[in-house]
């Protein structure tokens, strides 16, 4: 059974916990980054589902794209196979391509998602 996160971290994420459920996938929600990177040294993900949020002026002096960085470099290490699909508002599509230039994303949809879009993508 593909195990796949979903990374929740505002009320904009879209619930797609019934097909995922309908595609006998096994989710785990977590509310933040921290948790889905603990919990993918013990359980590694065969998808990410997360948002993505460009960081416009972060503290991390220009080295981070958005809030997905450190956790694709997880990933990178403790689950490398893993497929990444990131929401984004159409307005900050743009910066995803700067992310995919350094971590490769298996789909990027632009809000708002349909359950169709997202079937797409794991089907």
């Amino acid at each position: 059974m593909p195990l796949i996160y979903s990374i929740v971290e505002s009320a904009g994420h879209p619930n797609f916990s019934t097909l995922y459920s309908r595609l006998g996938m096994e989710e785990k929600r977590l509310s933040s980054m921290r948790k889905a990177m603990s919990l993918m040294k013990k359980q590694p993900p065969d998808y990410v589902v997360a948002e993505f949020i460009y960081g416009y002026s972060n503290n991390y002096a220009g080295v981070n794209i958005s809030n997905l960085d450190v956790m694709l470099y997880s990933l990178q290490k403790y689950a490398p196979h893993c497929r990444v699909i990131v929401f984004c508002n159409k307005d900050e599509r743009q910066y995803t391509d700067k992310l995919q230039s350094i971590f490769p994303l298996f789909g990027v949809l632009a809000r708002p998602v349909s359950v169709d879009n997202m079937k797409a993508l794991l089907v």
